[in-house]
């Protein structure tokens, strides 16, 4: 027997129906030990977007610099977090990279810092589309959304110029602790 299921109780239900509430209590204390490994996973995404791409920086470098300007432009604490982590969905899922990294959030983000995450993949096509004879303002649909103009300004003041590898941006270690708070907080449940 491997060595985790010696020293993991383990529920006596095979399906979710036959459970019962201590069963629940001891599936629900390990999904909470989960949680609070939550930052260490995000920063090793970090790191995995070190190296090769096809841009003059790194992935990881592109974080950096976006979390760094947004900083500079005076952005609270967890603006600057979904800064640093608003393509970490690139690790996981480059298709709809937006998405999983707003899905990684949303629990304990704002709405608008949710949203904005959640489209910005989008809204950066502004920049590319044409390129495809794509419409470049597809953006536009959402034009009545109260969060329309905070993710325009995501995109034009820190997300599309964030590729300079001339920028200081600031290290890892430098938003490091921001993340260990963000994801330290109470999340919201979504169900």
């Amino acid at each position: 027997m491997p060595a985790d299921s010696q020293t993991t109780k383990k529920v006596s239900f095979t399906a979710m129906d036959q459970g019962t509430r201590s069963e629940y209590d001891l599936v629900f204390a390990h999904e909470a030990s989960n949680s609070q490994q939550i930052a260490d996973r995000a920063l090793g995404w970090l790191e995995q977007m070190e190296g090769e791409s096809p841009y003059r920086i790194s992935r990881l470098e592109h974080a950096l610099q976006t979390a760094t300007r947004a900083e500079l432009d005076g952005a609270d604490q967890e603006t600057i977090v979904c800064a640093l982590l608003h393509d970490i969905g690139d690790v996981l899922g480059p298709a709809n990279h937006s998405q999983i990294a707003a899905a990684l959030l949303r629990p304990y983000v704002s709405e608008q810092n949710y949203w904005v995450v959640a489209h910005h993949g989008l809204f950066q096509g502004y920049y590319w589309f044409h390129h495809y004879d794509r419409d470049r303002n597809a953006r536009d649909r959402f034009r009545d959304n109260p969060y329309y103009q905070a993710c325009v300004d995501f995109c034009e003041r820190w997300d599309q110029c964030s590729f300079d590898p001339d920028f200081p941006s600031k290290p890892l270690s430098h938003f490091e602790p921001m993340v260990r708070a963000l994801f330290a907080r109470e999340p919201r449940e979504f169900v």
